[in-house]
């Protein structure tokens, strides 16, 4: 098993799946992040996951189909060419993005590629500068069959849970969606 920590803490245990969240740089709320400083990991990704989804402050910019199309690339690309894991759920919304993969390669790795990559690709194509992303994302680990399917399902359930499709599949930036 590999650990890091940084504010967080960061477990990979060998040969199970990861699920990851990554936010947009001043997706939340000021007053929620000073608000919540000791609350509970799990909890606070539960309450700061629907904050995002109402997406009532701070940038939007994966609902730019430009940005969306290159950060739905970069997690192709990632899984074709580099080969750090191999996907097995995804969404990106308006201003975060569900993982749910199967490692191959250390998690600082994954998230420093892909994160990196398209994070200065959007910057280019938004004509911005300055952090895309979070400074660090979410991560938990699938620990067995039953949490990986209920996983997969949040993450391809999201837009619908969000009010911003009907149904899984009509979500064009998901690995549900049917076209």
């Amino acid at each position: 098993m590999s650990f890091y920590t940084r504010k967080l803490p960061h477990w990979q245990p060998a040969g199970a799946a990861l699920f990851l969240t990554w936010r947009l740089d001043g997706s939340l709320p000021r007053e929620y992040r000073t608000a919540h400083p000791d609350m509970d990991p799990g909890r606070q990704f539960v309450d700061q996951d629907r904050i995002l989804d109402r997406a009532t402050s701070g940038p939007t910019w994966l609902a730019d189909p430009r940005v969306a199309l290159l950060v739905a690339d970069a997690l192709r690309y990632g899984e074709a060419s580099l080969q750090p894991y191999e996907l097995a759920a995804w969404v990106i919304m308006p201003n975060h993005v569900h993982l749910l993969i199967d490692p191959r390669a250390p998690i600082a790795r994954i998230n420093h590629s892909i994160r990196g990559y398209s994070g200065r690709e959007a910057n280019r194509a938004l004509g911005c500068t300055g952090a895309f992303w979070q400074h660090e994302g979410y991560d938990h680990w699938a620990r067995n069959g039953g949490e990986f399917g209920r996983i997969a399902g949040y993450i391809e359930r999201n837009p619908v849970t969000a009010g911003l499709a009907g149904s899984p599949e009509d979500w064009r930036w998901s690995s549900a969606f049917v076209g």
